[in-house]
């Protein structure tokens, strides 16, 4: 009579699988020994964060450190992979934190509950490097605040970081029209031509986004203002782009597959 598969084992084989298995055959052992030994910061753990995060935990990475001020709110649900009805009134970082130790136990996790400004940007980074124990291999940048964003990039150029900063995912409903490129090579996005113009007059030479060629749609009627009050979200489309980075930072970090996309 056939024996049974050791639960965590594959057919055909007397070993159990462990968690980096399936991604040593694409990266290689060395490829996930970096990941491994690589420090991640996550600046934002909303839709775009949140998911990238997870996406990092699962890749390996051996040090994640999250900042974010929010709590989880019902409006959240619909697209952040942290928002569930049992986490609705927790802070965003309690339950990222406690996501990535349950996904990857070996991964060292440094949570930060702040609200990220250009006049603390510096000071927030220097002090998770610290607790990180060493230089940060990437920063990603999923917060919401234009001027922040701007700060950021004229920080890490002068500082050297590694840096790839989200555009916005708001009544954007077309995945197809995601692009990773030089902030200098985006079109048709109206927050990258911001963020485009800042740069250009801050000097910063370059920035790696996640933007959409997407012409915004949004069907609810404008303000007596002029505004269009709230902005939408795709439950898949912040996700879709918190996947992508975490994909450009695996690549980078692990050196397989680097060059696929445009890089500094």
């Amino acid at each position: 009579m056939d024996q049974p598969i050791p639960a965590g084992a594959e057919a055909g084989t007397d070993t159990p699988e462990t968690a980096s298995d399936r991604l040593e055959i694409i990266m290689g052992k060395d490829g996930v020994a970096r990941l491994e030994a690589s420090r991640v910061l996550v600046l934002g753990c909303g839709g775009v964060g949140s998911s990238c995060v997870e996406a990092l935990a699962r890749g390996r990475v051996g040090t994640l450190a999250v900042v974010d001020k929010d709590v989880v709110a019902p409006s959240n649900i619909n697209r952040q992979a942290i928002a569930f009805t049992s986490t609705v009134g927790r802070r965003k970082i309690d339950v990222m934190a406690a996501m990535i130790s349950d996904i990857n136990p070996d991964c060292t996790v440094i949570a930060r509950d702040a609200f990220v400004l250009p006049d603390n940007l510096e000071a927030t980074i220097d002090a998770v490097r610290d607790a990180c124990g060493g230089e940060l291999d990437c920063i990603v940048d999923a917060i919401d605040t234009v001027s922040t964003k701007i700060a950021l990039a004229e920080l890490a150029e002068r500082r050297g970081w590694r840096l790839i900063s989200s555009m916005g995912a708001a009544n954007k409903l077309m995945p197809d029209a995601l692009r990773i490129a030089d902030i200098y090579e985006t079109s048709r996005d109206a927050l990258s031509r911001i963020v485009r113009k800042e740069c250009r007059r801050r000097g910063v030479r370059h920035l790696i986004v996640l933007y959409s060629t997407e012409e915004a749609v949004c069907h609810v009627p404008r303000q007596p203002d002029g505004s269009r009050g709230a902005l939408g979200t795709a439950s898949y489309m912040p996700p879709i782009m918190g996947q992508m980075i975490a994909g450009w930072v695996i690549r980078q970090l692990s050196g397989v597959g680097a060059d696929a996309t445009p890089t500094e």
